[in-house]
């Protein structure tokens, strides 16, 4: 299930100018609860633009982690590819702290001004999110020019109907967030919700294959340069769970209860049991999957996996997530 501890960080160090993709990029690495953090320096006097926060949890070490980073250099904007829980959990903490103004995805934009959780998946995949305001949307087509460096938002539906990603073509890099990992991408929730959306993932992964990639800088996991392999990988995944949709969908329940372990850490196994049967898209996901039995027997089937796979352990009748 590619679950790194997720209290692993890290930040690919700064180039200088010229051809390198990496320059006046930081790239903090994080484990798999919290996003990725990518750090765009600005020119002097323009401000640094930070994309995704990660998640509330690890809100105080995005923090700390982003302050090393910028070293001294102020924050001028944070942008967000999508609003799952892991990528925009640190906005509100990032607003108190730096005064940042908060740029999202336009699909979202009233869900988060009215602070709707069930339009915003929280209420629905029982995952925590502090509320937070946005101050402009990032439209699709639109270009946000840091330090003479011009990315591109491109539309990229599929994981999230309203995610996007971001291209800068001098350099050929491009911000994924979870439409391309280097082996994948990140479940396809609107298939959870009976909402056909495997073509709108097809046709994201062939648009970056239409562009000029050099180097990949995904939602999780490290940054790549093998941008034809990990296509060819989604692509083998895309084919699979459009032909066994049911596999997919029992995916996504063995992901939705490692990441709440990773998100609380520990929890009574009974306690487990009761989120699981508490969490809306948990009993759409199992309708999906066509599982056996309740929610609840689909949950205890999940754990037996993930405690036998080594991702989950169990201690005195608590479930601990192993990292």
């Amino acid at each position: 299930m590619q679950a790194p501890s997720p209290h692993a960080a890290h930040a690919a160090p700064q180039a200088g100018p010229g051809s390198d993709p990496w320059a006046g990029l930081t790239v903090l690495e994080r484990g798999w609860l919290s996003s990725n953090n990518i750090v765009l320096h600005g020119a002097p006097g323009e401000g640094a633009t930070l994309v995704d926060s990660g998640h509330l949890v690890h809100a105080e070490q995005t923090l700390a982690l982003l302050d090393h980073a910028l070293q001294g250099e102020p924050l001028a904007r944070l942008v967000n590819t999508h609003l799952h829980s892991d990528h925009c959990g640190g906005n509100a903490t990032l607003q108190r702290a730096h005064g940042v103004p908060v740029w999202i995805p336009p699909g979202d934009a009233a869900a988060v001004r009215a602070w709707d959780e069930d339009a915003l998946s929280y209420r629905a995949t029982g995952q925590l999110c502090e509320r937070f305001h946005a101050d402009a949307v990032l439209q699709p087509g639109q270009v946000l020019s840091v330090n003479g460096r011009h990315w591109q938002v491109l539309a990229a539906p599929g994981h999230d109907p309203h995610s996007v990603m971001l291209f800068e073509a001098t350099h050929g890099v491009l911000i994924s967030a979870d439409a391309l990992w280097e082996n994948g991408f990140g479940v396809v929730f609107p298939e959870l919700d009976g909402v056909a959306a495997f073509d709108e993932v097809a046709a994201t992964l062939d648009l970056i294959a239409a562009l000029p990639v050099r180097a990949v800088i995904p939602g999780h996991g490290a940054p790549f340069t093998d941008v034809a392999g990990a296509l060819a990988r989604a692509r083998a995944r895309l084919a699979s769970h459009v032909a066994t949709p049911t596999r997919h969908a029992r995916f996504a329940v063995k992901v939705l209860i490692k990441y709440h372990l990773m998100e609380v850490r520990r929890q009574r196994h009974d306690g487990l049991l009761d989120w699981a049967e508490a969490t809306p898209l948990l009993h759409r996901s199992h309708a999906r999957a066509e599982m056996p039995g309740t929610v609840r027997d689909a949950a205890q089937a999940m754990v037996t996996e993930l405690l036998a796979q080594g991702a989950l352990q169990m201690a005195d009748g608590w479930l601990l997530d192993a990292g």
